[in-house]
């Protein structure tokens, strides 16, 4: 099964304020990994993220986080971070379960 991507507003600002080739690579693992095994877990990539009922995952990208809901058969990319601020933004954003 295909899943239809839908970036939020705020992903979107976020990928407009990274440089054109890490957004380039961000995109292409989006494509690549989340369009058909969003939940499927890896050491180095997917991760589910555990007592968040949002965001549910996080993808990795070089030192980029991409952090992302599944819901039926939609990704909702919920931000795009940089790995140094990842663990503020999602104690500031993350919703606890």
């Amino acid at each position: 099964m295909r899943y239809e991507i839908q970036f939020f507003s705020d992903a979107i600002e976020d990928l407009r304020s990274v440089k054109a080739n890490a957004r380039s690579k961000i995109l292409d693992a989006i494509e690549q990994h989340l369009h058909y095994e969003p939940e499927k877990e890896s050491k180095s990539r997917i991760k589910q993220l555990k007592g968040l009922s949002s965001p549910q995952y996080r993808l990795r990208v070089d030192e980029y986080r991409v952090y992302y809901d599944i819901t039926a058969n939609t990704i909702e990319i919920i931000a795009v971070v940089l790995k140094e601020r990842s663990a503020t933004w999602l104690e500031r954003e993350g919703v606890k379960e």
